[in-house]
């Protein structure tokens, strides 16, 4: 699980927290990452890490995801909306991440690493809906996310948008269930 927000107490935060507590019940092992907490420089676009199969820079908190991930039988991604795409932390992290994703070394088409694997994407905005959808702002992080996934293989079984989050902080109990619902179909 990828918590994309540096909002500990935020929508994607409850939601995840929802997800987790059913995916535990349902006797799954959850690891909980929080994006905006890691240490994670920015990839240098040596492309090091195409023929090496992993990055080649110094160890930090982007390799322990990309191991995590090589071992998950599923990813939930939650991130906030920031003008209408991902939150530049989790960007830096999918970029140092290419090699964890994708295998291209024979030179041809990317090879997906993840193929059969499923996927969860929850992105909150504070635009209203249903102006967050029509105006690409929660469409705009699922767009972007989905790509990364389909590319690596993932399988995206489940996606949540939730608008005019400033208005509304809390969840409802109709949004809990979607991420219970949600969980279900992994």
């Amino acid at each position: 699980m990828l918590n994309g927000s540096p909002r500990r107490e935020g929508n994607i935060a409850q939601m995840l927290e929802v997800m987790r507590q059913e995916a535990e019940s349902r006797g799954h092992n959850v690891m909980s990452l929080v994006v905006p907490e890691m240490s994670v420089r920015p990839c240098t676009g040596c492309m090091a890490c195409r023929s090496k199969r992993r990055c080649v820079l110094p160890d930090d908190d982007a390799h322990i995801v990309s191991d995590a991930l090589a071992t998950a039988d599923a990813l939930i991604i939650g991130a906030p909306c920031y003008w209408g795409n991902l939150p530049g932390q989790m960007k830096v992290l999918f970029d140092r991440m290419v090699a964890s994703f994708i295998d291209d070394r024979n030179g041809m088409l990317p090879s997906p690493l993840h193929k059969g694997k499923k996927a969860i994407i929850v992105a909150t905005s504070t635009v209203p809906f249903p102006m967050n959808i029509l105006a690409n702002q929660t469409r705009g992080v699922v767009k972007a996310t989905k790509q990364i996934l389909m590319y690596s293989g993932f399988k995206v079984v489940a996606t949540i948008q939730k608008g005019g989050t400033k208005k509304y902080p809390m969840l409802t109990e109709k949004e809990i269930q979607k991420c219970r619902s949600a969980i279900q179909k992994l």
